[in-house]
């Protein structure tokens, strides 16, 4: 099951997280900062379609929750943040039949990485160590990303006959241009978190020893600012860039409406079973 600590047992979601057959995901919400770790070190974090199903249980209960106002993910261990796909799974998967790539393999991976990055609340990647293929893509599908100067950077499908499938080819490119990401991908070669930095994949690298202390310190500079406004703003730089953007559309117009006479005494007039009497403002 994912262990969750120091969290009140009656917050909507965790039972069912509790429910869950192993410990793979751990999921702490300490006052207003949530961090979701991967933990299978012995294997350099890598991703089970179980790790994937787990973080989007995860990923819903904060989509509900009322207490966490940052979301932190990293690796546990001291060598990865998360080296991508487990391969021995993903070979297993797609054995007799290719096409089970695309349908069991890549597209739960797009919807939870999507789902995580259209998430309300802000989320920081803590990046403890080797960030390759899938580790790389769940880190890119975060708001921010904190490297540790030790951590590695690599997008290595095409080594293995393959290409990114988890958005790594979508996102990547808007972050380092063009023509960086085409050299990652092209090549599969590793970069440094310094060389990350200056390419702009990551907002900074920092000494490894300062990696959790600097991450805290950026999520609590978010969490001292006004919750609601920090989400709103989320949501329009995203849709800005094109992402979500019917979630703030639609969204933010139906706040804004709920706040007027109207839209108090629309819902009013139905529970009421009356005719409603709207004034236009």
């Amino acid at each position: 099951m994912i262990p969750v600590i120091r969290r009140p047992a009656s917050v909507s979601g965790l039972t069912e997280i509790n429910r869950m057959s192993d410990s793979q995901i751990l999921f702490d919400i300490q006052d207003t900062i949530a961090t979701i770790t991967l933990n299978r070190p012995e294997k350099l974090n890598a991703i089970t379609l179980g790790m994937l199903d787990q973080i989007e249980v995860v990923v819903a209960t904060l989509e509900r929750d009322r207490v966490a106002r940052v979301v932190v993910i990293t690796g546990a261990g001291e060598r990865a943040f998360s080296v991508g796909a487990d391969i021995t799974e993903w070979e297993q998967v797609i054995a007799d039949d290719p096409i089970a790539m695309w349908r069991v393999w890549d597209r739960p991976g797009h919807r939870v990485f999507d789902r995580l990055a259209r998430l309300h609340l802000p989320t920081i990647a803590a990046i403890n160590g080797y960030a390759f293929g899938g580790g790389l893509e769940l880190a890119l599908a975060c708001d921010l990303r904190i490297a540790a100067d030790t951590a590695e950077f690599a997008l290595p499908e095409t080594k293995i006959g393959t290409q990114p499938g988890w958005t790594g080819s979508q996102r990547l490119p808007p972050l380092i241009g063009i023509a960086r990401a085409k050299q990652m991908i092209f090549t599969g070669a590793r970069i440094s978190a310094r060389l990350a930095e200056q390419w702009g994949l990551v907002n900074e690298a920092v000494r490894r020893d300062q990696l959790i202390a600097r991450t805290n310190a950026l999520a609590n500079e978010i969490v001292a600012n006004a919750p609601l406004a920090v989400q709103f703003a989320k949501t329009i730089v995203d849709a800005g860039a094109g992402r979500g953007v019917e979630i703030a559309l639609e969204g933010l117009a139906a706040a804004l409406s709920a706040t007027t006479h109207d839209g108090k005494e629309g819902p009013a007039a139905f529970r009421e079973k009356r005719a409603a009497k709207f004034i236009g403002r």
